[in-house]
């Protein structure tokens, strides 16, 4: 189901239980009733509820953008560190150039294609990546330089090799969900509580009070949705993306 879909009907649906709820309660209410006489405190207590919860889901969607934008930071970080093991090795001889350039080359072309799918649907990298990613630190540190413009050539090529290491193994860490089910629950019993005290306030006297509970309903319907989108990096709507290796390498493109 695309998530546009699970999006609309979420908020579908937190509109509709204000809306029914309001309407049985009203139906139900005793004539003589005034929903006026809100005790002052229920109102006060709302409020602090409310700016509270809106704190809570502050700093949950900080929280997950931010692991976002970590994770396609790490996808930078590697891209950028093998492009420059497949420009600095062009003072090796031409034999050992080509491997290691194939070796990248190779890697590469898994990642953004096979690698990347996995990370989607099974939140984890694969087997073959990391023997691609070993072959080439192999060929890396097996070869022995011959002359001292090589030897200068050579730590420098050992370090991005390693770099590339690190951010994949950044890459791996990041690709299931980052938000443990604990803050979940908070999340959405505090959404619950927040629409509940709506209830408490008695909103069942206009037209006007109800759509506004309802469009409230419906933005916390979102921001939870937003926090549940950002929260799997490499696998949902506004996902981190394999771009930084298709611009550094356009060959793997075919």
């Amino acid at each position: 189901m695309p998530e546009w879909l699970v999006l609309t009907l979420a908020m579908l649906a937190a509109c509709a239980v204000v809306v029914i709820i309001t309407l049985v309660r009203h139906r139900r209410a005793a004539e003589d009733e005034d929903p006026s006489e809100t005790p002052d405190v229920i109102e006060y207590m709302t409020m602090w509820i409310g700016v509270v919860y809106a704190i809570v889901l502050g700093l949950a969607i900080a929280g997950v953008w931010e692991g976002r934008s970590a994770a396609q930071d790490n996808v930078r970080a590697e891209a950028v560190a093998l492009h420059e093991v497949s420009e600095r090795v062009r003072v090796y001889p031409a034999e050992i150039r080509d491997l290691i350039r194939d070796d990248v080359n190779a890697y590469v072309g898994h990642v953004v294609t096979t690698e990347w799918r996995t990370m989607a649907d099974r939140d984890r990298v694969t087997d073959e990546g990391t023997e691609l990613l070993d072959r080439l630190r192999r060929d890396v540190t097996d070869y022995e330089p011959r002359d001292d413009f090589e030897a200068q050539a050579y730590q420098p090529l050992v370090d991005q090799v390693a770099a590339a290491d690190q951010a994949r193994s950044a890459r791996a860490e990041s690709t299931g969900a980052t938000m443990p089910g604990v803050v979940w629950f908070g999340l959405v019993a505090g959404a619950v509580i927040t629409i509940g005290m709506i209830f408490a306030l008695q909103i069942r006297r206009t037209r006007r009070e109800l759509i506004l509970a309802g469009l409230f309903s419906a933005l916390i319907a979102f921001l939870l949705f937003l926090i549940w989108d950002f929260d799997a990096p490499y696998s949902r709507g506004l996902a981190a993306t394999a771009d930084p290796f298709l611009r550094l390498f356009p060959e793997v493109r075919s």
